[in-house]
């Protein structure tokens, strides 16, 4: 007894458009097949299927002869049940037609080697044996269109109902596929994130490629899914984007979600637990700035030998531009930590915390977004911190500021926010010299009393501790009032003054403390 045939099917490209498009070897195949299997009859090339069908010998009496699959779509809860489904009933057609010695052809649109997962699914399925024949896609007429040589210019094609995840982190450029609808495409638009409409940012829709109606027009950007009346033969042309932030951030909280779910370390953090990192990631980014900075100076000056010294400089500088990217990186995990946290709890997102600071924002910067004027940066400042107070209720300039600030940078906010209240005028800078002699008075006592050399003496009295720290309040306040940020300025003397201590070990061979 001989074997059964093993079950066969043809997979034939309707082609991205009309009949005319529809290859020789697939109108024969077509025309001849025992069964003929179309994804869709939602293509313009459908048609021509259904009269060489009908037109066949006894064609119109097979109830066999011709099934669409557009039910599957209608009854399936997602696109991946619809593949599943489609899958599994051509291999039960194929291994009855394979018993009575017939073929099976399934049909699908454009080239069956472009974006059709059915295809995919059927050619890995090891019931059944899979031929395919080529055929014109509509990525053919696509580059025709655009003028574009796809290698050149390395585009990415992208199935826009999986958007979201397939273009995350692209810069483009992007050719998106099977825009189907005015909800995908709202949904692309917010992935890649609003633009303002000053900027001119555009993109090509191609519409209907290769038919009577076809349109290919260039649209802002934020009228995407305003202006277009999309179907399945809709597609998008994105030459080039700029950051996709929303994508990237999208990601990011996927990332931070996953983290919390997988990770012991991340699971077990609380809002308290976390708060000594964001303080350290924070200093670790000042610490950046500064770097950044230093090597910024060094390319300008040419601190650097002349000899190489400005490329030398310039890989300085990247390499310092890199480091506050990386370390502001690190702050921005702990704000989507602290978000995620938060969301779990119920209390809000990540989206809430943007979209709130997008809406503070826009009521803090009047002078932007209405019709207030501020012709400088003091301007600016006043009329925020009188919104701050209008919107909080604050009853007091004291109210907000953070007790937990460095001890200069605390001065320095208190005495700005103060300048409005004339009984806490501060003293004029005598004071400073009349604190700074009181300070030399003790210090003077100090060594008559522990020697020199001494690094600590006895604990001070309440009356020079209060010296010292009205010297340190009043000189805060005179450099702030000549225009430099007190906590700046020390760290940067304080840098200054480690950068000497290590040139001086070097010179003097002295090995580091232990």
């Amino acid at each position: 007894m001989s074997p059964l045939p093993r079950p066969h099917v043809t997979v034939v490209g309707l082609g991205p458009a009309g009949e005319e498009l529809i290859g020789r070897t697939a109108r024969e195949e077509l025309a001849s097949a025992t069964t003929v299997f179309l994804r869709t009859a939602r293509h313009p090339a459908a048609e021509w299927v259904l009269a060489a069908r009908a037109a066949r010998p006894g064609g119109a009496r097979s109830d066999r002869a011709l099934v669409t699959f557009d039910h599957h779509y209608d009854d399936a809860a997602t696109f991946d049940d619809v593949y599943g489904r489609i899958v599994a009933d051509l291999v039960t057609a194929a291994q009855v037609v394979a018993t009575d010695g017939g073929d099976v052809v399934y049909a699908v649109p454009g080239s069956p080697f472009v974006a059709e997962r059915t295809v995919e699914l059927l050619r890995a399925d090891p019931r059944v044996d899979v031929t395919v024949v080529p055929a014109m896609s509509f990525l053919d007429l696509a580059w025709a269109r655009l003028g574009v040589d796809p290698l050149a210019e390395g585009v990415r094609l992208v199935d826009g109902t999986r958007f979201a995840a397939e273009a995350a982190g692209e810069r483009g450029p992007l050719l998106v596929a099977q825009c189907w609808s005015v909800a995908l495409l709202s949904e692309v638009k917010l992935v890649l994130g609003e633009t303002d409409p000053a900027l001119g940012v555009t993109v090509t829709v191609l519409h209907h490629l290769g038919l009577h109606d076809e349109v290919t027009a260039v649209v802002p950007w934020h009228e995407l899914d305003r202006s277009v009346v999309p179907d399945h033969l809709t597609t998008l042309w994105v030459p080039r984007l700029a950051a996709p932030v929303a994508g990237e951030l999208a990601a990011l909280d996927e990332l931070v979600r996953r983290l919390r779910r997988d990770c012991p370390w991340d699971r077990a953090q609380t809002h308290v637990s976390l708060e000594r990192h964001l303080l350290e990631e924070a200093y670790e980014v000042l610490e950046a700035i500064d770097a950044l900075a230093d090597a910024e100076r060094a390319h300008v000056g040419r601190e650097l030998p002349r000899d190489g010294g400005e490329t030398r400089a310039g890989e300085a500088e990247g390499r310092a531009a890199a480091h506050l990217e990386e370390e502001l990186g690190d702050v921005l995990f702990q704000v989507f930590l602290h978000a995620r946290l938060a969301a779990e709890e119920g209390r809000f997102t990540i989206a809430d915390v943007a979209r709130s600071l997008h809406d503070k924002l826009v009521s803090r910067h009047p002078h932007v977004f209405g019709d207030v004027a501020a012709h400088d940066a003091a301007a600016v400042v006043a009329n925020w911190e009188a919104l701050k107070k209008e919107e909080k209720g604050r009853t007091s300039v004291t109210e907000g500021i953070p007790a937990a600030l460095p001890a200069l940078a605390l001065a320095a906010k208190l005495q700005r926010r103060s300048t409005s209240v004339p009984a806490a005028a501060p003293p004029d800078a005598r004071a400073l010299g009349e604190r700074a002699r009181a300070l030399l008075d003790a210090a003077l006592s100090l060594v008559q009393t522990s020697g020199p050399g001494t690094e600590e003496g006895p604990p001070p009295d309440a009356s020079v501790a209060a010296d010292a720290g009205d010297l340190l309040w009043v000189a805060a306040d005179v450099v702030r009032r000549l225009g430099v940020d007190p906590e700046d300025a020390l760290r940067a003397a304080a840098r200054r003054r480690r950068d000497e201590i290590l040139a001086a070990e070097r010179q003097r061979g002295a090995p580091p403390p232990t």
